[in-house]
Protein backbone atom coordinates (compact mmCIF):
# COMPACT_ATOMS: atom_id res chain seq x y z
CA UNK A 1 0.00 0.00 0.00
CA UNK A 2 1.69 3.15 -1.20
CA UNK A 3 -0.33 5.48 0.02
CA UNK A 4 1.60 5.21 3.54
CA UNK A 5 4.18 6.80 2.69
CA UNK A 6 3.92 10.63 3.11
CA UNK A 7 5.83 12.89 1.77
CA UNK A 8 7.57 14.88 4.91
CA UNK A 9 8.07 18.22 5.75
CA UNK A 10 11.21 19.37 5.68
CA UNK A 11 14.98 17.62 6.44
CA UNK A 12 15.55 16.92 10.53
CA UNK A 13 17.56 19.67 12.15
CA UNK A 14 19.98 16.69 13.47
CA UNK A 15 21.46 14.60 10.15
CA UNK A 16 19.50 11.18 10.00
CA UNK A 17 20.19 8.90 7.31
CA UNK A 18 18.09 5.13 6.73
CA UNK A 19 19.35 2.24 5.14
CA UNK A 20 16.54 -0.56 4.70
CA UNK A 21 17.67 -3.99 3.08
CA UNK A 22 19.49 -7.51 5.27
CA UNK A 23 22.71 -6.30 6.26
CA UNK A 24 25.23 -8.52 4.19
CA UNK A 25 28.21 -7.24 1.86
CA UNK A 26 26.36 -7.58 -1.58
CA UNK A 27 23.70 -4.50 -0.33
CA UNK A 28 27.18 -2.56 0.51
CA UNK A 29 27.18 -1.71 4.24
CA UNK A 30 30.70 -2.15 5.16
CA UNK A 31 31.01 0.71 3.09
CA UNK A 32 28.24 2.61 4.35
CA UNK A 33 29.57 2.42 7.59
CA UNK A 34 32.92 3.25 6.69
CA UNK A 35 31.42 6.63 5.21
CA UNK A 36 29.39 7.33 8.26
CA UNK A 37 32.72 7.26 9.85
CA UNK A 38 33.74 9.97 8.16
CA UNK A 39 30.13 11.35 8.52
CA UNK A 40 30.55 11.68 12.11
CA UNK A 41 33.65 13.25 11.70
CA UNK A 42 32.51 16.50 10.47
CA UNK A 43 28.56 15.86 11.90
CA UNK A 44 28.94 14.03 15.48
CA UNK A 45 25.15 14.50 15.95
CA UNK A 46 24.43 12.42 12.85
CA UNK A 47 23.06 9.42 13.18
CA UNK A 48 22.57 6.40 10.83
CA UNK A 49 19.54 3.78 10.97
CA UNK A 50 19.69 0.77 9.65
CA UNK A 51 16.29 -1.58 9.01
CA UNK A 52 17.20 -5.60 8.34
CA UNK A 53 18.53 -8.49 9.82
CA UNK A 54 22.20 -9.68 9.57
CA UNK A 55 22.93 -12.50 7.06
CA UNK A 56 26.01 -15.03 7.90
CA UNK A 57 28.36 -13.34 5.37
CA UNK A 58 28.71 -10.18 7.19
CA UNK A 59 29.55 -11.68 10.23
CA UNK A 60 33.26 -10.46 10.23
CA UNK A 61 32.08 -7.08 9.97
CA UNK A 62 29.39 -6.91 12.24
CA UNK A 63 31.81 -7.12 14.91
CA UNK A 64 33.88 -3.52 13.97
CA UNK A 65 30.05 -1.82 13.75
CA UNK A 66 27.96 -3.09 15.81
CA UNK A 67 26.90 -0.39 17.88
CA UNK A 68 27.54 2.65 16.27
CA UNK A 69 24.52 2.70 14.83
CA UNK A 70 20.77 2.27 15.23
CA UNK A 71 19.19 -1.15 14.32
CA UNK A 72 15.96 -2.37 13.89
CA UNK A 73 15.89 -6.07 12.83
CA UNK A 74 12.24 -5.69 11.34
CA UNK A 75 9.69 -2.93 10.94
CA UNK A 76 6.23 -3.04 9.61
CA UNK A 77 5.22 -0.85 6.87
CA UNK A 78 3.56 1.79 8.72
CA UNK A 79 6.24 1.77 11.61
CA UNK A 80 8.98 2.21 8.38
CA UNK A 81 6.51 4.98 6.78
CA UNK A 82 6.79 7.03 9.87
CA UNK A 83 10.29 6.70 10.42
CA UNK A 84 11.34 7.65 6.93
CA UNK A 85 9.64 10.79 7.23
CA UNK A 86 11.83 11.63 10.33
CA UNK A 87 15.19 11.09 7.89
CA UNK A 88 17.39 13.44 5.87
CA UNK A 89 18.09 11.09 3.07
CA UNK A 90 17.89 7.19 2.29
CA UNK A 91 21.23 5.68 1.43
CA UNK A 92 21.49 1.98 -0.35
CA UNK A 93 25.55 1.90 -1.72
CA UNK A 94 24.81 -1.70 -2.91
CA UNK A 95 27.15 -3.88 -5.55
CA UNK A 96 24.49 -5.95 -6.82
CA UNK A 97 20.49 -5.43 -6.78
CA UNK A 98 17.70 -5.89 -9.22
CA UNK A 99 15.70 -3.05 -8.12
CA UNK A 100 15.11 -2.16 -4.48
CA UNK A 101 11.67 -1.31 -3.69
CA UNK A 102 12.74 0.09 -0.94
CA UNK A 103 14.17 3.32 -2.87
CA UNK A 104 10.81 4.18 -4.29
CA UNK A 105 9.04 4.24 -0.69
CA UNK A 106 11.96 6.79 0.55
CA UNK A 107 11.06 8.37 -2.33
CA UNK A 108 7.34 8.28 -1.92
CA UNK A 109 8.57 9.81 1.84
CA UNK A 110 10.19 12.53 -0.22
CA UNK A 111 14.07 11.71 0.72
CA UNK A 112 16.97 12.31 -1.58
CA UNK A 113 18.01 9.12 -2.21
CA UNK A 114 22.22 8.73 -2.26
CA UNK A 115 22.47 4.98 -4.37
CA UNK A 116 24.97 3.15 -6.33
CA UNK A 117 24.39 3.14 -10.04
CA UNK A 118 24.01 -0.66 -9.27
CA UNK A 119 21.45 -0.24 -6.47
CA UNK A 120 18.83 -0.04 -9.25
CA UNK A 121 18.28 3.54 -8.35
CA UNK A 122 18.83 4.81 -11.89
CA UNK A 123 15.66 3.39 -12.72
CA UNK A 124 14.44 6.09 -10.93
CA UNK A 125 16.90 8.21 -9.59
CA UNK A 126 18.96 10.85 -11.87
CA UNK A 127 22.19 12.23 -10.12
CA UNK A 128 21.78 15.84 -8.93
CA UNK A 129 18.02 15.62 -9.31
CA UNK A 130 16.28 13.03 -6.68
CA UNK A 131 19.71 12.54 -4.83
CA UNK A 132 23.14 11.51 -5.94
CA UNK A 133 24.68 8.20 -7.39
CA UNK A 134 27.51 7.13 -6.15
CA UNK A 135 30.51 4.43 -6.24
CA UNK A 136 29.25 2.17 -4.11
CA UNK A 137 32.62 0.76 -2.85
CA UNK A 138 33.79 4.26 -2.38
CA UNK A 139 32.95 5.52 1.19
CA UNK A 140 34.46 9.22 0.83
CA UNK A 141 31.78 9.67 -1.93
CA UNK A 142 29.17 8.46 -0.21
CA UNK A 143 30.00 10.29 2.99
CA UNK A 144 30.90 13.73 0.57
CA UNK A 145 26.97 13.16 -0.80
CA UNK A 146 24.96 12.47 2.94
CA UNK A 147 27.69 15.32 3.99
CA UNK A 148 26.24 17.76 1.16
CA UNK A 149 22.86 16.46 1.71
CA UNK A 150 22.50 17.16 5.76
CA UNK A 151 24.74 20.81 5.42
CA UNK A 152 22.60 22.39 2.44
CA UNK A 153 18.64 22.11 3.60
CA UNK A 154 17.25 23.80 0.50
CA UNK A 155 18.99 21.15 -1.98
CA UNK A 156 17.80 18.57 0.46
CA UNK A 157 14.39 19.92 0.38
CA UNK A 158 14.46 20.60 -3.68
CA UNK A 159 16.17 16.55 -3.78
CA UNK A 160 13.23 15.13 -1.03
CA UNK A 161 10.45 17.36 -3.47
CA UNK A 162 11.59 15.77 -7.36
CA UNK A 163 12.09 12.29 -5.47
CA UNK A 164 8.12 12.47 -4.45
CA UNK A 165 7.29 13.79 -7.63
CA UNK A 166 8.69 11.08 -9.74
CA UNK A 167 8.89 8.14 -6.83
CA UNK A 168 5.51 8.73 -5.36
Amino acid sequence: DSSIFVQRKSPPPTPRFICVGIILLRKGHQYLFRAFELVKQVMPSAELICVGQYKADFRQERRLWEGKFTHHRHLSHPELAALLTQCTAFVLPSLEEGFARVISEAMGAGLPIIASHESGATTLVRDGVEGFIVPPREPRQIADAMIRLAQDHALNQRMGNAAHERGA
